[in-house]
């Protein structure tokens, strides 16, 4: 694999199918691009205008998926000089795929809270996440 850009974090479409009684919501097959294996599945509330900042996986590749309200994620690499912002949710419903080593964070945008899936790679293992302080990175979350 060669130098890890923002292109790497990709962007997938994805089904919303209408039924009687509520709908269908995909989020991920084994054929789909982006699957790196699974390790395990996890939901993560955000409140409207909170921020949830600076994480990078060492290995976890994650798809990213909000079922529920909107939220802005943010990715960038050392040092924060370029960002990539995307937006998904209830208005754009689709899957982020973030390959180990890319910096994020991830803002609320809908109230009163949203719900972010990470159908990640591996199991969560506290010794491959470095993490950041909000303020380390500078980006305007307003």
């Amino acid at each position: 694999m060669g130098a890890m850009t923002l292109a790497n974090v990709m962007v997938t479409p994805l089904a919303r199918i209408e039924t009687a009684g509520g709908d269908v919501l995909h989020a991920m097959k084994q054929t789909d691009a982006g699957y790196a294996g699974f390790g395990e599945a996890y939901f993560s509330w955000v409140d409207a205008g909170a921020v949830k900042a600076w994480k990078r996986h060492a290995r976890m590749t994650m798809n990213l998926v909000v079922p529920i309200g909107q939220v802005r994620f943010i990715f960038c690499l050392d040092g924060g000089r370029e960002f990539r912002v995307e937006e998904i949710g209830t208005d754009r419903y689709a899957r982020i795929t973030v390959p180990a080593g890319i910096w994020f964070g991830f803002q609320g945008l809908a109230a009163p809270r949203s719900l972010v899936l990470n159908l990640a790679s591996i199991p969560h293992d506290p010794h491959e996440i470095e993490r950041r302080s909000l303020a380390d990175i500078s980006y305007g979350w307003n």
